[in-house]
């Protein structure tokens, strides 16, 4: 009986232990199938990382964006610079890649990049010091011009109309967009008395486009980031002449079609101001020109009489808005204008300018040098 009774345990306990066995095997294979799944799985999604981050940031993206390259910059740092400015996604990614390619020898100085670059192009360029893609246009917008001139000119240099520009910088929407966008535009812009919203910011400089066919957005973002950039070092001196943003730029316009040089501008800014302190009109011709919507050799008595916000002989204080685009130098001398006692200035022909403390001076100037 107990021999039986032996032999039937014996056979029980090898059933036990081939089924434990069993079951350490398919948990071992399940084991091994979790590992190699998570493998796979992490091999695919760091695949797509790194595939992704040597991609382009933005391939539709063409706007230029000027880095500086320190001299004796390491890899390293030339990586986090162009990572901080979003010309490539992924600064170790980068290190990663130039350390497998072998490429070395980059060249300090100053570039302009695009969004829309390649990795492999952003190394030649830093390889061979080339220090910006050439540009499909370049546009210049001089001072003093008015939003109608400008959108004249990026049409005659770029495959645009002036109504397609005209159109979107008159888009409610679009105009409520760059508000929320550019800390430089407030709502004073939305006056439904102005003629364009974003008169006098669309800053006078030159202006590259390495694309085809720019969109008028780019063209129009292009010009208000390098107003930002200007009129943003200016706030704090702003604010302390008691001016508001849209303030500044107004009278900054109008300095800028009053002067040329410097010197000229801070004495008339400085006018400007005195007339203002004792409730005088401003009275300055450019602003009846606006009003008139046209150029004229001569301002004459009766356009003196137009009925306008901007006619600065019929309203005082400030028009309503900008009347052009201006120079940095004609902003740094509304915050900085020079101190005198002249109330009057009056130009002669061959753009001499005369200053005068009193009315009486001012026309004998004018009879001296103009009538």
């Amino acid at each position: 009986m107990s021999k039986g009774k032996d032999k039937g345990t014996f056979k029980d306990n090898l059933i036990a232990r081939g089924e434990e066995a069993r079951t350490v095997r398919k948990i071992v294979a399940i084991v091994i199938f979790t590992i190699i799944i998570i493998l796979a799985i992490g091999g695919i999604v760091g695949y797509n990382y790194v595939k992704s981050a040597l991609e382009p940031v933005d391939p539709g993206n063409e706007q230029g964006v000027e880095i500086e390259i320190p001299l004796g910059s390491s890899t390293s740092s030339i990586a986090n610079i162009l990572e901080e400015n979003e010309i490539i996604k992924n600064s170790m990614i980068f290190r990663f890649y130039i350390k497998f390619k072998n490429e070395s020898d980059f060249q300090a100085g100053n570039y302009t990049f695009t969004k829309s670059m390649t990795i492999d192009e952003i190394i030649e360029s830093l390889k061979s010091g080339r220090i910006t893609k050439e540009p499909v246009y370049r546009v210049t917008i001089p001072e003093g011009l008015t939003i109608e001139e400008i959108a004249s000119i990026y049409a005659d240099k770029l495959p645009i109309t002036e109504e397609e520009f005209l159109e979107k910088v008159t888009d409610e929407a679009y105009i409520n967009q760059l508000i929320e966008q550019y800390s430089i535009l407030t709502e004073d812009i939305l006056n439904p008395e102005l003629r364009f919203a974003l008169e006098g910011y669309l800053f006078a400089a030159t202006y590259d486009f390495y694309q085809e066919d720019p969109p008028v957005e780019l063209i129009i973002e292009n010009m208000l980031d390098k107003s930002q950039a200007v009129i943003s070092q200016y706030v704090d001196s702003i604010s302390e002449r008691g001016l508001s943003l849209h303030e500044a730029v107004t009278m900054a316009s109008i300095v800028e079609k009053e002067a040329v040089t410097e010197d000229q501008r801070k004495k008339i800014a400085g006018i400007f101001f005195n007339r203002l302190e004792i409730g005088m009109p401003l009275q300055t011709d450019p602003t009846v020109l606006y009003a008139l919507g046209g150029h004229k050799e001569k301002v004459l008595l009766s356009d003196l009489e137009v009925d306008s916000p901007f006619n600065t002989y019929q309203i005082n204080g400030l028009p309503i808005g900008p009347i052009s685009n201006f120079s940095e130098s004609a902003l740094e001398s509304t915050v900085n204008p020079e101190e005198s006692d002249f109330y009057y200035f009056l130009h002669d022909k061959d753009g001499n300018i005369y200053y005068s403390e009193t009315l009486e001076e001012h026309n004998a100037y004018k009879s001296q040098y103009i009538n």
